[in-house]
């Protein structure tokens, strides 16, 4: 299906064709008033009479209205797509040219050096797009959530995005749910999109913020109630009379930042905040027609959640969180203060960074550069680097058309290119700045070590931009823009008055300049190659089947240690090269994970010879020697980015089971998807048990749904210990695993269609 620059009215009036109709039918079915989430979900049913709602239980299926992806993950999407044998995908369709950019001089030079460094991979995207009627939005036009919120994001609408925060999407009331490339590939072949109904989450806001509050001080306070897991299963609905004094953007902000507490999405009501921001950009259509079913876009009176928690939005002050993890919450001035002090963190920053996907719409920029001019005004300059990454192209050539980026540049401030940056580790830094523990602080939304700069060294808290602003100035972590003041340079004492902003620019938006590139009409002459020599693309080969054999004495390849997300059992940074190459890719696998038996980090026992090496190479030599391995993790295995590198590379590499004590939600369904096993110990404890030279037996498999697997551990003298694990198959999933991978079973529809 063609794509174009934005969803057409048609689309947008199929979904609310029967939205009364649907609605109605949940009504009946469940016999109570329904959340907004339901209201979605049931309009985007497969089956809705037929259709299991056990919230929590059910595996459903349902029908999107679209994919978006981003370049770095929409690499091995697309190469899997290509094998499905198509010849359009099945929903409108984009990419999204963002992650592949480094920054390390500025927006332009940066730029150019992505186009030249990157033009294999972006010839690859632009040619693989074209073939199958995708939308192709160039380097430079901006980060995928920002640009779907700006063109896409409908109130009501159901997408997919192959990436952790498309939930951004939600700000539009929009079920925007990340996931890996493989259920990208299911929707885009025609297939639904399956996962378990969700639980409802309700965040009751009342009050309005003020002051130094913002919408980015709801989500980081949420954040603190619910921890990293809270969300887990879950997606999160904000409802009272607070919601709606939000902005569409300050909404976007709270549900991009869903995704860090485990929720496999947020979303908003439909307000008169989300009509003024469609009308602003360009959707006055998609406005109206929503006004016109505006009562099904919000959830009904008496409507009832699995948990509710109450925030007042007037008493709501500025907070702080980190490091390492965006749940580790504190007020900013004294109290981080305090907890940087009895941890040893530096409390002098040594850079700070406004904008990326969570924060950089109009209104954001508005309100730091309000403060950028009081401080110009009484002669202060950032006391620290300060660097400001636009969303997209729109929001750049808008806040330069509006003095906004000069406000900023005048106490210092270096513009990065309209990409995610220093966000997801593209961020080339000094190696003096990196050398010993330092601080930063941004207005992103992940904090995991290494996750900005690649660096251990690196302590990153995640602010509101306004507040990042203001300790720039100050250069000290521990500084209260609310109580604090700042010493100007001719003595005097300045204190910074509350920032003010614009929700939305008084003469419009400035478009910038044009990077879509629509599919043609028919794409069936392009031809798509791959270099065989190449080192960053390589075509995909099936996985095998199951052999129908229980998976016996598993050597454990590796046994993390804490916190085990995606980034560091497959690293972004420079590692973003090889998305598009799974051989290359996989020599970083578990490279940033600690070694529980030893403390080491990326290095264990290689069973094949006792010695110590490298996870990637200890993972290569099972491989090649067709060993099969498992991996054990702890609580929250797999929290973070929806990358399916980290589940395709175990695979590839030859594993067959990961225990954990929990899973993150997309990691869980990435590692189904790939025909691995992905098991939770029933009894968490079982964890401890497991030595390094022991091997783990998986029997009786296939896994039967609702029913736990019987394992065993195998000691070095031969004894065993039995143990049970839980897992969350369907019947449909272990078919998947019986196929060797989802990708399989679509291959063998679509031949047979």
């Amino acid at each position: 299906m063609a794509a174009t620059a934005g969803t057409p009215i048609e689309l947008v009036a199929a979904t609310y064709a029967h939205l009364a109709e649907r609605t109605a039918i949940a009504r009946r079915r469940l016999g109570r008033p329904l959340t907004l989430t339901e209201k979605i979900l049931v309009n985007h049913l497969v089956d809705p009479e037929g259709q299991e709602l056990e919230r929590g239980r059910s595996y459903a299926d349902f029908t999107p209205d679209r994919v978006a992806m981003q370049d770095a993950t929409a690499q091995m999407a697309l190469l899997q797509f290509m094998t499905a044998g198509l010849p359009t995908t099945a929903v409108p369709s984009t990419v999204h040219c963002d992650h592949l950019i480094l920054a390390k001089e500025g927006a332009k030079k940066d730029l150019l050096s992505a186009a030249d460094e990157n033009r294999e991979v972006y010839d690859f995207l632009r040619s693989v797009s074209a073939k199958y009627g995708i939308g192709f939005w160039g380097p430079g036009s901006g980060i995928i959530h920002q640009v779907v919120l700006e063109h896409y994001a409908f109130p009501g609408g159901m997408m997919i995005g192959t990436d952790s925060h498309t939930p951004n999407a939600g700000g539009l009331g929009m079920v925007a749910i990340g996931v890996g490339g493989a259920d990208a590939v299911d929707v885009m072949t025609g297939f639904p999109f399956n996962v378990r109904w969700p639980k409802v989450i309700g965040v009751k806001l009342t009050g309005r913020l003020s002051g130094w509050a913002s919408p980015k001080d709801v989500i980081l306070e949420v954040a603190r109630i619910l921890t990293v897991e809270g969300g887990t299963g879950a997606i999160v609905e904000y409802i009272g009379p607070g919601a709606d004094t939000i902005s569409a953007t300050g909404k976007a902000t709270i549900c991009n930042m869903g995704a860090e507490i485990g929720a496999t999405c947020s979303v908003f009501g439909y307000d008169s905040a989300m009509a003024e921001y469609l009308r602003a950009t360009g959707r006055a259509e998609v406005a109206a027609a929503a006004d016109a079913v505006a009562e099904h876009l919000r959830a009904d009176e008496g409507a009832t959640y699995d948990r509710t928690v109450e925030i007042d939005l007037s008493a709501l002050r500025p907070m702080i969180n980190g490091p390492h993890s965006p749940d580790r919450a504190h007020r900013t001035g004294a109290e981080v203060g305090d907890a940087a002090r009895a941890n040893d963190w530096p409390l002098e920053i040594s850079s700070a960074l406004i904008g990326s996907c969570t924060n950089s719409s109009y209104e954001d920029i508005t309100r730091a550069a309000s403060i950028a001019r009081q401080a110009a005004a009484k002669g202060l300059r950032a006391k620290t680097e300060l660097l400001v990454t636009p969303g997209s192209e729109q929001i750049r050539a808008t806040i330069e058309r509006d003095g906004l980026l000069a406000d900023l540049e005048a106490i210092g401030a270096t513009v990065l290119a309209n990409a995610c940056g220093p966000c997801i580790g593209q961020w080339e830094r000094a190696k003096d700045a990196t050398a010993a523990p330092n601080t930063i602080v941004n207005s992103f939304n992940r904090n995991f070590p290494k996750r900005n700069d690649g660096s251990a060294n690196t302590l990153s808290f995640v602010t509101s931009p306004d507040t990042v602003v203001a300790l720039a100035l100050a250069g000290r972590l521990d500084f209260d823009p609310a109580t604090d003041a700042i010493e100007a340079p001719d003595g005097t004492t300045v204190r910074l008055d509350a920032p003010t902003g614009e929700v939305l620019p008084a003469r419009g938006y400035d478009p910038g300049n044009d990077t879509f590139v629509a599919p043609p009409a028919d794409g069936s002459s392009i031809v798509v190659t791959v270099d065989p020599r190449s080192s960053r693309l390589q075509l995909l080969e099936p996985f095998p089947a199951w052999d129908g054999r229980d998976y016996e004495r598993m050597p454990v390849l590796m046994k993390a240690k804490g916190k085990c997300t995606t980034d560091h059992i497959s690293a972004a940074g420079k590692w973003l090269t090889y998305r598009g190459h799974l051989e290359n890719i996989s020599g970083n696998l578990f490279l940033g994970a600690v070694n529980a038996f030893t403390g080491a980090t990326g290095e264990g026992w290689d069973s094949t010879d006792g010695g110590t090496r490298p996870f990637p190479e200890i993972a290569k030599r099972y491989g090649e020697a067709g060993i099969r391995w498992c991996a054990i993790g702890d609580q929250n295995y797999g929290e973070g980015s929806s990358r399916e590198h980290a589940a395709m590379e175990p695979r590839f590499r030859g594993a067959g089971a990961i225990f954990a004590r929990s899973f993150a939600r997309i990691h869980e369904t990435n590692l189904k998807k790939q025909g691995l096993l992905p098991l939770t110990f029933a009894d968490p404890a079982t964890y401890d048990l497991i030595g390094e030279r022991d091997t783990v037996t998986v029997h009786d498999l296939p896994p039967v749904p609702d029913k736990p697997v019987r394992c065993s551990i195998t000691r070095p003298d031969g004894s065993t210990v039995a143990f049970e694990a839980l897992h969350t198959f369907s019947d449909e999933q272990v078919e998947w695993f019986r196929a060797g991978s989802a990708l399989n079973i679509v291959r063998r529809k679509v031949a047979g269609s």
